[in-house]
C-alpha cells in the first residue's frame, strides 16, 4: 500500500463535496404531493401514530437504522485530547465505515463537554433520535462511567468501540491462535501492556472466554499493577496481580500472550525471547507497534504476531466488528449490546477465518491464497461474508439472552437481506483499502 502523506489525506477530505458523508432522501420529493406527504400536512399522521404507540417510531422514521457516533474528542486515535471539533474527521470516517460495510446510517455528533455528568445528560437527552449510540474516542477512566450509566438509562444499544471493538476482534484472534498452538485458554499466562479503556475491556472479555484472572498481569506506565501500588483507580484495581512482579521485563518471562495497547517499541527482543514456547503477541500500538514486525520475526520463528496495521499479516481492526455488531443489534431492536453478543461476535469471526477465502478477497489484497494458520488468524475487512456471519451471530445472541424486542424467525431470509444490503455498496467497498 502506498505511504499516506499529509497532502494526500488533506486532498481526500477536502476535494469535491467537503467531508466524507452526506444525508440523502429515501422517499420521492419531485412533486407538490410528495412534499405534502413528507412534511406538512401529511407528516402529522405518523406523528400522531407515534404519540399513541411509541414503538411505531421504528416504522415511520429512520430511528431503527440510525446510529449516533458521539465523541468529546478527549482521546482521538493516537492524537490524544485534541478537542471535539478536531475529532470530527474521525467521526465522519466512522460514519462512512458504518454505511459501506453494513448499511447503517450515522449522524456524527461532536460534543464540547469533558464533564462526565454533563456528557451523559446530553447523550441521554438526544437518544430518542437514534436506534443506537456508538461512543468514540472518550478518554479513560471517564469512558467507563459514561458508557455504564448510559446503558442503565437507555433502552437502545450503547457501545464504546474503543473498549469493546478491540476486545472482540483480538478475542477472535486469541481463540484461533490458541487452536493453532494447542494451548488451553484456562492455562495461558497473559501480560497486558497498557491499562486504558481497551486494555481493561480486552482483559474482561478474555476472562469471559475462559482466561483466569489470576493469570493476567497488567502493566501501565509506572510498572506492574500489583498490591504495592497506591495510585490505582477502581478499574485498574480490578486487575491487581498477586504475583511478586514489578516490571514488564519480569512479567513477560514465560508468558504465553502479550497484549500491547500502549506505545511504540516498549517491548525489546530480549523480552520476546523470554516468553513461553509458541508465544502470541498482539502489538497494537499505532502506527508503530510495541515491537516491530521485523524485530519480532527475527527473534522467534514459533511466534504468532498481530498488529493494528494493514501492511502486516493479522491486522486487528475494529471495522471487523462495530458495523456488523450494530447491524445485528438494530435488526432485532436490541435494548443493549451485552456480553453474550460480544462473545458471539468474537466466535463468529473466529469461525469465518477457517472457511475457504473467496477469490474476490484474494484479489482485493493482491495475494494468491489465504489459509487459516499463523499468518491468517483474523478475517480481512473486505471479506463480504462478514455481515452475514457477524450480524447473524449477534442478532441470535440478543434473542437468546432476552434483549431482543423484534425476534427473527426466518434466518435464511435474514441472511439474504444482509447480503442484499451489502450488494448495494459492493463497488464502494471494493475501492476501500488500508483498514
Amino acid at each position: 500500500m502506498p505511504k499516506v502523506t499529509q497532502e494526500d489525506a488533506l486532498l481526500y477530505h477536502s476535494r469535491g463535496r467537503h467531508g466524507k458523508i452526506e444525508v440523502i432522501p429515501t422517499k420521492p420529493y419531485g412533486t407538490q404531493f410528495d412534499l405534502s406527504l413528507a412534511y406538512t400536512p401529511g407528516v402529522a399522521f405518523p406523528c400522531l401514530e407515534i404519540q399513541k404507540r411509541a414503538e411505531d417510531v421504528y416504522q415511520y422514521t429512520a430511528k431503527g437504522n440510525l446510529v449516533a457516533v458521539i465523541s468529546n474528542g478527549t482521546a482521538v486515535l493516537g492524537l490524544g485530547d485534541i478537542g471535539a471539533m478536531a475529532g470530527k474527521p474521525v467521526m465522519e470516517g466512522k460514519g462512512l465505515l458504518f454505511k459501506v460495510f453494513a448499511d447503517v446510517d450515522v449522524f456524527d455528533i461532536e460534543i464540547d463537554e469533558k464533564d462526565p455528568d454533563k456528557l451523559i445528560e446530553i447523550c441521554a437527552k438526544i437518544a430518542p433520535t437514534f436506534g443506537g449510540i456508538n461512543l468514540e474516542d472518550i478518554k479513560a477512566p471517564e469512558c467507563f462511567e459514561v458508557e455504564t450509566r448510559l446503558k442503565n438509562m437507555l433502552d437502545i444499544p450503547v457501545f464504546h468501540d474503543d473498549q469493546h471493538g478491540t476486545a472482540i476482534i483480538s478475542g477472535a484472534g486469541l481463540l484461533n491462535a490458541l487452536e493453532i498452538t494447542g494451548k488451553k485458554i484456562d492455562e495461558i499466562r497473559l501480560v497486558v501492556c497498557g491499562a486504558g479503556a481497551a486494555a481493561i475491556s480486552c482483559s474482561r472479555l478474555y476472562v469471559s472466554m475462559g482466561v483466569k484472572k489470576e493469570n493476567i498481569v497488567m502493566v501501565d506506565s509506572k510498572g506492574v499493577i500489583n498490591r504495592k501500588r497506591n495510585d490505582l483507580n477502581k478499574y485498574k484495581q480490578e486487575f491487581i496481580t498477586g504475583r511478586d512482579l514489578n516490571t514488564m521485563t519480569e512479567a513477560v518471562k514465560g508468558a504465553d500472550l502479550f497484549l500491547g495497547l500502549s506505545t511504540a517499541n516498549i517491548m525489546s527482543k530480549e523480552m520476546l525471547a523470554s516468553m513461553a514456547k509458541n508465544p502470541v503477541v498482539f502489538a497494537m500500538a499505532n502506527p508503530n507497534p510495541e515491537i516491530s514486525f521485523e524485530d519480532a520475526m527475527s527473534t522467534r520463528d514459533d511466534l504468532i504476531f498481530a498488529t493494528g496495521r494493514s501492511d502486516y499479516p493479522n491486522q486487528i481492526n475494529n471495522v471487523l466488528g462495530f458495523p456488523f455488531i450494530f447491524r445485528g443489534a438494530l435488526d432485532v431492536k436490541a435494548s443493549t449490546i451485552n456480553e453474550e453478543m460480544k462473545l458471539a461476535a468474537s466466535k463468529a469471526l473466529s469461525e469465518l477465518t477457517k472457511e475457504p477465502v473467496p477469490e474476490s478477497v484474494l484479489k482485493a489484497y493482491d495475494v494468491d491464497k489465504l489459509e487459516f494458520g499463523k499468518e491468517y488468524i483474523i478475517p480481512k475487512p473486505l471479506d463480504p461474508r462478514l455481515i452475514s456471519y457477524v450480524a447473524s451471530a449477534v442478532a441470535k445472541a440478543a434473542m437468546e439472552s432476552g434483549v431482543a424486542k423484534h425476534p427473527i424467525t426466518d434466518w435464511d431470509k435474514y441472511r439474504e437481506s444482509l447480503d442484499q444490503r451489502l450488494s448495494q455498496h459492493i463497488k464502494r467497498i471494493s475501492e476501500i483499502s488500508g483498514f
